[in-house]
């Protein structure tokens, strides 16, 4: 065996080897060139010093060395690699990294020996520990093949600002969700790309990359999709063909200016047209969801009363309610569009992560469920919530508005069938397509209003108004009561305990006050109503948020993006659940199948990871991991593991043929050949 080189060592995927320039310590030399080689089998890889949102990168422990003061260890630039819907930075095939070795006692020989520990990564990923050691003698002489190879690694290693790049500039945006960069070159770039190393426990997505100047300016935008908050010391590790250099940019105070901007390729119009059919659709199938029932009953319940003043006025009713289901999706649309303009995470039903829209909405429900009950009988003027709560037998038809717009509103906490297609369409697209998408929407969300104003003649073949009438306003006002007392459950979730008990009293207390508005003088008794409605309004913008968390359910973790891969690596399978305590379709998922029979036992397996992320608070790592799946809407189900390592997503009303067969494929494990 030659001195310049140790032996081999294979552990699992990869031989290793050490190697040094020199074949002996010439006199008074106090320095050596050595390499740590790594070879890995077809398929597998290994991490950078910047392994990117998971990746462990490697070690050596070089205590067993003699006559050695100090290792350098230097780091190849890295390649970008993709799995489980994850950026990572590393090496495939061979990688060497150079070492700078200090000998403690010039011309002394010298032993160089090294535990090494690194992470290795296929379809699964091994983590792999082994020992190398190197005697060098006293002597004089080179290994010219050793010199060559430690040469060609020493050039993959990026320059400290050479390599003809320099003058870099970097900002981050306020909420530090995105990293804006901007590095000139002496010599155009061809293919390059963008390492940033932003502290230990930062991560960042594939980087958007433009060039400018004829092509000497690199402009990059990177997402942030983790941090800590008081690291500002930053790394730029750019690549492009056989150059490299690592360069320490300066922060600005604005971001730089892209060259150029991308036009987003507009969808055909058949296209479009496609997706508004499936948006219509979903619209249509959320009248038998849960959340939109109770309010579609009360209105055929209040054109049965006034089905007497003839068909012209039930169909004008009718018409005006599906025209109430429009209007709130235009002014939702017209939010999103704006949120977006914006660079706000946007989502289909997020409005019930605000509490103050919450408790808007259950002040809304206690009104109406009490007008239901005969609990108050008074009108508030000036008030779309009071009108809402009116005896039906009025002319006008603002009620009808109200209970259109109402429906449309209680519908945005449900998901359906074709809905996540289209939201997911639309919110990804341009202002036109969110437009459009959200139309069809609330066409389909009123085809039962449209239908009955187009044969308002099937009103009067429902039972004639009698003592049937107020059994079931009983039950309407029950139905009302019950996701009132729901939707105080979710502000506990949202808000914390504290807003959740103020709420509820104030809310009693609003029936104490209309309950004796019959006791008191009209003006009195308004405004006694008013106050207390104002003050309960106020609740969650006066008392603070609670910052304990969701509670996670039994035999649940709490969601980690990064920890999906580790699972897996194992030869677990991860099934995630993305769900809120606002999410009735989540609820349903959980009661009719992830909770029952044959998926529940699948659930509780060893050798099964179910994870539950929870978004009814807002969390912009939740939001992320929608979006990264092209999602903007809850639920959510996906399944990993061995069969599936970049996932199988789930149907948003789930089976459990469609749960078992997804456990099914992700569980078979892909062995590599070695």
């Amino acid at each position: 065996m030659q001195a310049a080189t140790s032996e081999t060592v294979s552990s699992g995927p990869i031989d290793a080897q050490l190697f040094v320039a020199e074949d002996g310590i010439a006199p008074d030399a106090s320095t050596l060139s050595a390499a740590l080689r790594i070879e890995l089998e077809e398929g597998w890889k290994t991490y950078w010093r910047s392994p990117g949102e998971v990746g462990i990168p490697p070690t050596v422990n070089w205590e067993a060395s003699k006559n050695v003061a100090e290792v350098e260890f230097l780091w190849p630039a890295p390649e970008r690699f993709r799995a489980f819907g994850i950026e990572n930075f590393g090496y495939k095939d061979e990688v060497a990294f150079p070492l700078r070795i200090s000998l403690q006692e010039p011309g002394v020989p010298t032993r160089l020996a090294g535990t090494v520990d690194l992470l290795v990564c296929s379809d699964i990923c091994v983590p792999e520990s082994f020992d190398l050691a190197l005697d060098i003698p006293a002597g004089t002489g080179i290994d010219r093949v050793s010199a060559e190879l430690i040469a060609a690694a020493n050039n993959r290693v990026p320059d400290a600002g050479g390599a003809g790049m320099g003058d870099a500039q970097a900002f981050i945006d306020t909420d530090g969700q995105t990293l804006t960069v901007q590095i000139q070159s002496e010599v155009p770039f061809r293919t390059p790309d963008v390492f940033a190393e932003l502290g230990s426990f930062t991560a960042f997505g594939a980087p958007d990359i433009r060039l400018g100047d004829g092509d000497r300016t690199l402009w990059a935008s990177v997402p942030i999709l983790a941090r800590q908050d008081d690291v500002r010391d930053i790394a730029l590790t750019v690549t492009d063909g056989d150059r490299a250099s690592t360069i320490v940019p300066d922060w600005t105070e604005r971001a730089p200016p892209p060259p150029f901007t991308i036009a987003t390729a507009a969808p055909g119009i058949g296209t479009l047209a496609w997706i508004a059919l499936v948006a219509l659709l979903g619209g249509a199938i959320l009248n038998v969801m849960p959340c939109v029932l109770p309010v579609l009953s009360i209105k055929v319940a209040s054109a049965m009363q006034a089905r007497a003043r003839g068909e012209d006025h039930v169909r004008r009713g009718f018409l005006v309610s599906a025209s109430g289901v429009l209007a709130f999706m235009w002014l939702l649309a017209a939010a999103l569009i704006a949120l977006k303009a914006a660079g706000y995470a946007v989502g289909w039903g997020l409005q019930f992560q605000n509490p103050v829209f919450l408790v808007a909405m259950i002040v809304v429900l206690v009104l109406f469920a009490a007008n239901l009950f005969g609990v108050f009988e008074i009108s508030l003027p000036q008030s779309w919530m009071t009108r809402l709560a009116r005896e039906e037998g009025r002319s006008g038809h603002a009620g009808d508005f109200a209970t259109g717009a109402f429906a449309a509103i209680l519908a945005t906490p449900c998901s359906a069938p074709l809905l996540g297609t289209a939201v997911a369409f639309s919110l990804a697209g341009r202002a036109l397509d969110v437009f459009v998408v959200f139309t069809a929407l609330g066409v389909g969300l009123a085809l039962p209003y449209l239908a009955l104003a187009a044969r308002p003649g099937l009103v009067r073949r429902l039972p004639k108004p009698g003592p049937w009438m107020i059994a079931l306003k009983a039950v309407l006002g029950s139905l009302l009561a019950l996701t009132a007392a729901w939707l105080l459950w979710v502000l506990s979730g949202v808000a914390g305990v504290s807003t959740f008990r103020i709420v509820a009293g104030a809310s009693v207390l609003l029936l104490v006050v209309l309950a004796l508005s019959s006791r008191l003088p009209r003006n009195l008794a308004v405004g006694t109503a008013l106050a207390v409605v104002a003050g309960t309004l106020a609740v969650p913008v006066l008392v603070p948020q609670d910052t304990a968390q969701a509670s996670i359910a039994t035999n649940w973790v709490p969601f980690d993006r990064a920890e999906i891969p580790v699972h897996v690596s194992r030869g677990h399978v991860v099934f995630v659940d993305v769900t809120a305590d606002w999410c009735l379709t989540c609820k349903a998922n959980k009661a009719l199948v992830l909770d029952r029979g044959a998926v529940s036992g699948a659930l509780a397996r060893q050798d099964v990871i179910a994870m539950q992320a929870d978004w009814t608070r807002p969390d912009p790592a939740i939001g992320r991991y929608l979006e990264a799946n092209g999602r903007y809407g809850i639920p959510f189900n996906a399944v990993y593991g061995p069969g599936a390592p970049e996932g199988i997503a789930l149907p948003e009303l789930l089976t459990e043929a469609a749960v078992m067969d997804a456990l099914d494929t992700a569980s078979d494990r892909i062995v590599a050949e070695r």
